[in-house]
């Protein structure tokens, strides 16, 4: 079985949810990964009998192997806008019981999702009734919002810098300033409209 920590939804639920999994006979895991260019969902299929292997990221097959013979192994594909590595490894646990596990750039999804709050900040918002997903990464300063890369404007100000970039006709701002203190680093802030956004851990 998949570890519990792994699979956010179980097969029932996701069957329920999402019309085009009826077919799935063979769904085993389901994975919700966040990235800058969005959340995408992996779903995985695997045939005990046939060693069928199927991989969905976001509703959309992109890997289909029929018949395999070794019921055991590893299959890769990439993930998103920035082609992010991803490679689910399938590990018999006892007799016909297996384990499934994802890992991100070769990290396990945990350990990614940890290093990734680390690198990355993020802020979910309301626009002109329009969820909106606004993700900077900090190391190359790339700001995401809604999947699309934004083109940005950054300026040295008296405090630290500002990153500029609009969203519609809204006027939004990523302030960086030091904290002060040496653990913490740069505090980064969103501003849009005058108005401070929270952050949201994912």
């Amino acid at each position: 079985m998949a570890s519990r920590e792994e699979i956010t939804l179980y097969e029932d639920e996701v069957r329920s949810q999402y019309g085009h999994l009826e077919k799935m006979t063979d769904l085993v895991a389901v994975w919700e990964v966040a990235l800058s260019d969005g959340v995408h969902k992996i779903e995985f299929e695997h045939g005990t009998t046939s060693g069928k292997r199927v991989v969905y990221v976001d509703g959309k097959e992109e890997i289909r192997k029929e018949w395999m013979f070794k019921l055991v192994g590893k299959e890769t594909f990439t993930v998103g806008a920035a082609k992010t590595k991803a490679t689910i490894n399938i590990d018999a646990v006892s007799g016909f019981a297996y384990e499934y596990t994802l890992e991100i750039n070769g990290k396990s999804l945990k350990k990614y999702m940890e290093n990734r709050s680390k690198t990355t900040n993020t802020w979910v918002l309301s626009l002109d009734g329009v969820d909106c997903r606004v993700v900077l990464e900090k190391d190359t300063m790339d700001v995401w919002c809604n999947g699309k890369k934004m083109e940005t404007a950054g300026e040295f100000v008296e405090d630290g810098t500002e990153t500029h970039f609009s969203v519609g006709n809204h006027d939004c701002c990523i302030k960086a300033v030091s904290s002060g203190k040496r653990r913490e680093g740069i505090i980064h802030t969103l501003i849009v409209d005058d108005r401070e956004i929270p952050e949201v851990l994912e």
